[in-house]
């Protein structure tokens, strides 16, 4: 069994079935709350642009209502996808929470869209150029964020001075050599795209070089996590985000479903076999089910930290997760980075 490691949360700001845009926000801050309570380490949002399922496009301004509701736990973005904003935007943003809730705040950052082509464009994006300017828009964030020279001629305030520590997310084996060459935490999406996980991990600790911010490789994997009293009960609310990467794969746009009481009530035998082949690092179960699945993750991957999404559809349902995996003395240790 490994040994413990800090253990995060990725909270997508779901936007349920029959439910509206504030109750999602609310969801948002009682789900941080319940995370500070369990001795998460940090919590993260993550950017998306047009989703009807997700609340979570102003990422910043998200951030900021949960740290008001919320006093020891990191906050972060999980992340913001670069390449949609000019640096110094991000920097000020950002330089602003950590002036708000000093010594807690993360950027990640991630070069996809977030989105699809026609928000994209609407966003003012041009998708392959402003991708392939990503390492470049990265050094020009650094430089916001960090000590200001006397001559400097562009200077972001709030940001300046901030040194909000960076991280970069990914689900490629691109982003790992990216974040080695810049000596940078690395975040692995594993929690929907697993295929290049170890790949990915390997490449990112062969190839690491060491930098001010960062002297060792740091390794964060997603998962997804359901606990309930039986199985049963378990898979039934985890067929609600099985149901919402079916609809992605299908073109739709939609909450995220309420849960079936089976998922082959929903979806087709070649979906399930689709979405589940995606979602194959999914810890769902019972306590001691879940417990075993994520410390066995951790002993094959050995990353360094863990971020857990939780999506059911019901808040109680991830909140009853939540404190089921605060319990799991064999897989939390102390806040690291």
């Amino acid at each position: 069994m490994a040994a413990p490691i800090p253990v995060s949360l990725l909270d997508l700001a779901h936007i349920g079935e029959q439910q509206s845009v504030a109750q999602a926000v609310s969801h948002s801050q009682r789900l941080a709350q319940a995370a500070e309570q369990h001795g998460f380490n940090r919590v993260w949002l993550a950017e998306h642009h047009g989703m009807r399922g997700v609340a979570s496009a102003a990422t910043a301004v998200m951030l900021a209502g949960i740290g008001q509701v919320t006093s020891t736990i990191r906050l972060g973005a999980g992340g913001i996808m670069l390449p949609n904003h000019p640096p110094m935007m991000i920097a000020e943003q950002f330089g602003t929470l950590e002036a708000m809730f000093p010594g807690r705040i993360d950027l990640g950052l991630g070069r996809a869209p977030g989105t699809d082509q026609a928000t994209a464009k609407a966003l003012r994006r041009d998708v392959a150029g402003d991708a392939r300017r990503y390492p470049q828009d990265i050094a020009e964030l650094q430089g916001y964020l960090g000590s200001s020279e006397h001559d400097q001629e562009v200077i972001a305030v709030p940001g300046t001075n901030s040194h909000v520590p960076l991280w970069l997310l990914g689900s490629s084996l691109y982003s790992a050599r990216l974040a080695a060459s810049l000596g940078l935490p690395f975040a692995f999406a594993s929690h929907f795209a697993p295929e290049a996980l170890q790949d990915a991990i390997s490449l990112y600790r062969a190839e690491f070089t060491p930098s001010a911010s960062l002297k060792e490789p740091y390794v964060m994997a997603g998962v997804m996590a359901v606990v309930a009293d039986t199985h049963n009960e378990a898979a039934q609310r985890f067929t609600s985000v099985q149901q919402q990467f079916a609809n992605l794969r299908r073109g739709v746009n939609a909450p995220l479903p309420s849960p079936v009481e089976d998922i082959r009530l929903a979806l087709h035998e070649n979906e399930i076999r689709g979405v589940n082949q995606a979602l194959r690092f999914a810890a769902v179960g019972t306590d001691t089910q879940v417990e075993e699945t994520l410390s066995d993750f951790v002993a094959a991957t050995g990353v360094d930290e863990l971020i857990v999404s939780t999506p059911a559809h019901a808040l109680s349902a991830n909140i009853e997760t939540l404190a089921a995996l605060g319990n799991m003395r064999t897989l939390f240790a102390a806040p690291s980075l």
